[in-house]
């Protein structure tokens, strides 16, 4: 399968597509982010809980391009306060005893997402969490994924990656240049793996079955993001990848995505199809770090307001944008590779 680049080429870039009641819910967050409540939070638990806690905001934020907004002292409390967190993802009970693996450890998705949150913020995050790429490399599987889920890398015979465990990632490796020689095998291995993916597949594994029913849902367009995954971010990081890295990127593993976007948004305003984070449950962080049920998750007004189904969404639609001037620059330098590609779909 091929692109049609002129299709692709003709697609307008719209502007403008923010409303008031997200300018409001704008304001709102970073007066939140500003507040002694949010810095309580951060220091009481940097995650918990969903989805109404800084982390949440602080992502929201990133993904509408307002990071810079986010208070200074806020960011670097965020900062401080993962580096507080074990630096390692325990697999074995033996890794970390006596911690509370919910609450003392970070996953792979989590760093992923929150480290171009602190980039954007002006961080330093290469100097002031120096262990998070590295990190990365560790756990990175063998087909070029990774999985939030320990119990993963409990298996044998078979590779049950995660593209909601490898996306994230690899967007936080491809921030701030080539980096060391291991971390550039990372994001070949991890580019090679969403192409393997064809951006659409889900695990093949026995382990990780439930990831093909999940798939089914990727080519519904989902925001705000977070950790989640749907085909228009994975085939915008894979742009960027193939830029960065000076690869070349074989046409039919971003075809199906990229004519069916074309197809679906003639006139390039993308629109909420998914709420990927609806219905979740969260922890709920006690001052005394005691054992507390789930309860259901929370949102807050700029959340609700970027997320309606059916609506516009700025964000979305700047993405699409900012990916199809990709393909078409891979394109005019001859690296879009036009070989047959058979996908393996191996994790």
């Amino acid at each position: 399968m091929t692109i049609d680049l002129e299709k692709l080429a003709a697609v307008p870039s719209p502007t403008s597509l923010r409303s008031a009641e997200v300018e409001r819910g704008v304001a709102d967050s970073i007066a939140y982010l500003g507040s002694d409540a949010a810095l309580h939070s951060i220091e009481r638990d940097p995650y918990w809980p969903k989805w109404n806690s800084p982390w949440w905001h602080m992502l929201l934020l990133h993904e509408l391009g307002e990071a810079r907004q986010i208070p200074s002292r806020t960011s670097a409390a965020m900062a401080a306060r993962i580096d507080r967190l074990l630096h390692l993802f325990p697999i074995h009970p033996s890794d970390a005893p006596g911690a509370d693996t919910q609450r003392d450890s970070a996953c792979h998705c989590a760093l992923g997402t929150m480290y171009p949150v602190l980039a954007a913020c002006g961080i330093d995050v290469e100097r002031t969490l120096p262990w998070v790429k590295p990190w990365f490399v560790r756990y990175q599987m063998a087909d070029g994924g990774l999985n939030c889920d320990n119990t993963a890398y409990l298996q044998t015979g078979e590779c049950p990656s995660s593209m909601v465990g490898t996306v994230a990632t690899l967007e936080a490796m491809l921030l701030g240049g080539a980096g060391s020689s291991e971390q550039r095998a990372f994001a070949t291995r991890a580019g090679g793996f969403l192409i393997d993916r064809a951006l659409i597949h889900g695990s093949r594994t026995v382990h990780n079955a439930e990831e093909r029913g999940a798939a089914v849902a990727w080519r519904a367009l989902t925001f705000p993001r977070f950790y989640f995954y749907d085909v228009l971010r994975g085939l915008a990081v894979l742009v960027r990848w193939a830029e960065a890295t000076e690869q070349r990127l074989p046409e039919a593993a971003a075809a199906t995505v990229v004519n069916a976007l074309v197809e679906r948004w003639p006139d390039g305003v993308v629109r909420v199809e998914r709420q990927a984070h609806a219905g979740r449950t969260t922890i709920l962080p006690t001052a005394d770090r005691s054992p507390s049920p789930r309860a259901q998750a929370s949102t807050f007004p700029l959340l609700d307001a970027v997320s309606r189904l059916g609506e516009p969404s700025e964000a979305l639609t700047r993405q699409w944008s900012e990916a199809r001037a990709g393909l078409l620059r891979l394109a005019r330098a001859g690296r879009l590779e036009e070989a047959e590609f058979h996908s393996g779909v191996q994790g």
